[in-house]
């Protein structure tokens, strides 16, 4: 989950291309890589519409701040932005326990502008990467290998996975302790994979909470007091995990797989990769991830 400034969009909105020819999007907290694969002419027409509609998606996204930030309750929440109602849809399964629709900004933005670039272009592929929640389009007969990343502490490839276009995945998202927003849980990522950005962003805020157990080498703090603007007021986050002992990372991650089952079982997400500490837990179609054995 990745913030958003009330004040983030004073310098605009912008747009370049970075050497290899991807677009790189970027207006305050929001950070976007964006790659296009087809004919030279969609692929610029793509990039171009990618543009245009990023232009107020943090303008439109700051003027409902206040309802975004505010805990879901069993009334749906009153938005008008296309981003924001992204973003409630999420989050919407998880009302029963403590979540805004903060929890799927990230992937919401990214499944937005998607569809703006897909929208009437002829292109093979392509994705739009949100800080590692990403959006993906696959044709008929295409496929797309996304790498996974245990620990962004210490950057390795720690695992991969092939989607294919005849799979329902078009959106992955991680969430962790380690990562850049606030987890309540202990692991060092969750790697959700479902059928948007939005839906996979929010499950994986939800797993990686799952994803717990009390130990005195983990610390942690209210997240008001590490950030006054958070939404997530005084409720305690993690903030250091040290070594624990296997059998106290084997019931922390079976605590958050349990949680990943119950989410697969009611069709919310197609899949999971958890890890914490050198151990992992695999299910759905996250059990081809190649790279990680399983715990």
């Amino acid at each position: 989950m990745a913030g958003v400034d009330a004040a983030a969009d004073v310098n605009g909105p912008v747009s370049a291309r970075l050497p290899d020819g991807r677009l790189h999007l970027q207006h305050g907290p929001i950070d976007l890589i964006v790659e296009a694969f087809g004919g030279p002419a969609e692929v610029e027409a793509s990039y171009r519409q990618a543009i245009g509609r990023f232009d107020d998606i943090l303008a439109t996204l700051v003027r409902e701040l206040p309802t975004l930030r505010s805990a879901v309750s069993n009334t749906p929440p009153a938005l008008e932005g296309p981003v924001a109602r992204r973003m409630a849809d999420a989050v919407w399964p998880y009302r029963d326990v403590f979540i805004t629709p903060m929890a799927a900004v990230a992937g919401s933005v990214a499944d937005e502008v998607l569809a703006a670039l897909v929208r009437g272009r002829d292109l093979a592929k392509a994705y739009v990467n949100n800080g590692g929640d990403i959006a993906i389009h696959l044709a008929p007969g295409q496929s797309l290998r996304a790498a996974i990343v245990a620990n962004v502490d210490a950057p390795a490839l720690d695992g991969g996975v092939e989607l294919r276009s005849e799979q329902s995945v078009r959106g992955l998202a991680t969430s962790g302790w380690r990562g850049r927003s606030f987890s309540l849980g202990i692991a060092d990522s969750v790697t959700i994979l479902a059928r948007t950005a939005a839906t996979a962003d929010a499950a994986a805020t939800i797993v990686a909470n799952a994803v717990d157990a009390e130990h005195l080498v983990i610390e942690r703090r209210a997240a008001n007091s590490i950030n006054d603007d958070t939404d997530l007021g005084a409720i305690p986050v993690t903030t250091a995990v040290g070594t624990l002992p296997p059998e106290i990372v084997a019931l922390a991650l079976d605590r958050g797989l349990e949680r990943a089952r119950d989410l697969h079982a009611r069709g919310l997400i197609e899949g999971a990769a958890l890890a914490l500490q050198g151990q992992w837990r695999l299910l759905g179609v996250a059990q081809s991830i190649a790279g990680p054995a399983p715990g």
